[in-house]
């Protein structure tokens, strides 16, 4: 089965901060031709019953989050609840929390978060660590990615690679993503675009400079099951850039 393509939410952040206007996103995004999101940065008032309720109604499944890191380490049970509710097995964190992005505090990641981990694992679901450019940052020989894919099994943690960021830092996103082949049911793609100006900005998918087919090629031998497409900033609309997205990966054999 192919991977599945799919909207990282955190793109429409604007236009998801109350019932109303979110219903609007997720028509539109339906629209589009998804079938899958992910819930980021999404207003308070919509809540997961109300979240589940919309996107079934536009034939939208919710299949990753971003939490808030407090949740995930004090409110674990409600926060695994939280999920049942939307039908979604991912719950993720968007980022390292910036403690640990200290050379002297990222071994202490596993011992804060193991509980948590294992919490969600017992509930049949999977935490997930999203990257950025700053997880390639080396402290004492080793990535701050690998501290924490070297301290917890596949069933604990597993890492929503990210396109434009493994490239942003560096690092061949094909390779990587052979790396975590076992780790990465869910990735995000955007694109990383050099301007005229030789500034680098985040890109619809198919629109910059990243390989794309062989990005799509290194996923199908992969655990991945949906490819979310995220642009955290857009030159023009973020609904055009997602439709642009959607219909260059459709061009390539994805939907």
């Amino acid at each position: 089965m192919k991977v599945q393509t799919g909207a990282q939410l955190y793109t429409l952040r604007k236009f998801t901060q109350d019932p109303k206007d979110f219903d609007r996103s997720m028509k539109r995004v339906s629209e589009m031709g998804y079938k899958t999101v992910q819930l980021s940065a999404i207003g308070a008032s919509v809540t997961p019953a109300i979240a589940r309720e919309i996107c079934d109604k536009y034939g939208l499944k919710i299949v990753l989050t971003h939490s808030d890191v407090k949740r995930i380490l004090t409110d674990t049970e409600n926060l695994i609840h939280d999920h049942e509710i939307m039908g979604c097995k991912y719950i993720g964190l968007g980022s390292m929390p910036e403690k640990y992005q200290d050379p002297e505090w990222i071994t202490y990641f596993s011992e804060d978060f193991k509980k948590p981990l294992d919490m969600i694992r017992d509930a049949g679901m999977l935490f997930m660590y999203h990257n950025h450019n700053l997880d390639f940052f080396k402290a004492h020989g080793k990535y701050l990615l690998e501290y924490l894919t070297d301290a917890f099994a596949p069933d604990e943690l597993g890492i929503t690679l990210d396109t434009y960021w493994l490239a942003a830092a560096g690092v061949n996103p094909v390779e990587w993503i052979a790396k975590y082949a076992d780790r990465i049911p869910c990735v995000h793609l955007k694109d990383y675009k050099v301007t005229k100006d030789h500034t680098v900005i985040m890109a619809p998918v198919g629109g910059g400079n990243i390989n794309f087919p062989a990005v799509m090629a290194a996923l199908e031998k992969t655990n991945c099951q949906y490819a979310l497409v995220e642009q955290d900033v857009c030159e023009e609309s973020p609904f055009l850039a997602l439709k642009q997205s959607y219909d260059y990966l459709s061009s390539i054999g994805y939907h």
